[in-house]
């Protein structure tokens, strides 16, 4: 398998990182994944938008533009063939000596590489299970930064509990999942978190509000309260790697009829057509 690494497409195991890169040390630096239906990118230009958009968040110069970018990333599935999958892509400010402030004269650094998955179909069909949890990450959650560590141990904890994912709340309001963005439906009407800095402005979670409003669903962007949450009709999470998933208990709780929902199903249809799977 190739990998993009800098501008240059070279086999993965002659890739190699400073041990004072700051992505390693300090996290600097940020991510997409891009999922690939057909062979083609899905939401691509969205995707380097927001790519973008995070590296002038943290202050960050990044090597190639977005147009750049999109000329490489299609490179690299053409050459790897990837029909079904994910590709992941990052960026780290780059190699200095350590020390917390931006370093002077360093060339941030682009990595990116393609994995081969299959669509969640059993998961689309039958569902998950969620737990709550308290969102203890930082503030700036809209910056898709590779800090991760709390999203990590929300998962986990998901985990430990036989759970697929991690419902995350701050001060007693649903933000979103630990790599999900998560909505409810409550007599009919999408609700959802709005897109601030407590959350990841999710592509998928975009393109499901737009789906919606198409369909005549109605949608609050709102935040909702856990106990919201637990009385609602139907809940579903969403992310590229998930698509529209839906969620059938919360701590044990039953959610709805404890299968995926009408409106759920929906959306998922929408979807469908969406990526050219129906």
């Amino acid at each position: 398998m190739q990998i993009l690494f800098d501008d240059k497409f070279i086999p993965r195991n002659q890739a190699r990182v400073d041990i004072e890169d700051r992505g390693y040390q300090f996290g600097d630096g940020i991510y997409e994944v891009i999922r690939v239906y057909g062979g083609k990118m899905f939401c691509l230009e969205a995707h380097l938008r927001r790519f973008a958009k995070s590296a002038s968040e943290i202050r960050m110069e990044l090597p190639h533009s977005p147009e750049r970018l999109q000329i490489l990333l299609e490179e690299l599935v053409r050459t790897n063939g990837l029909t079904e999958g994910n590709v992941y892509l990052q960026a780290s400010r780059g190699t200095a000596p350590r020390n917390h402030p931006f370093p002077e004269h360093c060339r941030s650094q682009v990595v990116a590489y393609t994995m081969e998955a299959s669509r969640p179909l059993q998961t689309l069909k039958e569902g998950i299970r969620a737990i709550t949890d308290r969102d203890i990450r930082w503030l700036r959650c809209d910056i898709k930064s590779l800090n991760l560590l709390g999203a990590v141990l929300a998962k986990q904890n998901a985990v430990d509990r036989g759970c697929q994912e991690a419902i995350l709340h701050r001060d007693g309001r649903v933000t979103e999942g630990s790599s999900t963005n998560v909505f409810m439906v409550r007599e009919g009407t999408l609700i959802t978190h709005p897109a601030d800095n407590l959350i990841l402005h999710g592509i998928t979670r975009e393109v499901v509000l737009e789906l919606a409003r198409e369909e005549g669903i109605p949608v609050r962007e709102e935040a909702p309260s856990v106990e919201a949450l637990f009385r609602a009709d139907e809940v579903f999470i969403t992310s590229t790697t998930m698509e529209v998933a839906p969620v059938i208990s919360i701590d044990g709780r039953t959610v709805g009829e404890g299968s995926p929902g009408p409106v759920t199903r929906r959306l998922q249809n929408a979807f469908e057509k969406q990526i050219g799977k129906k």
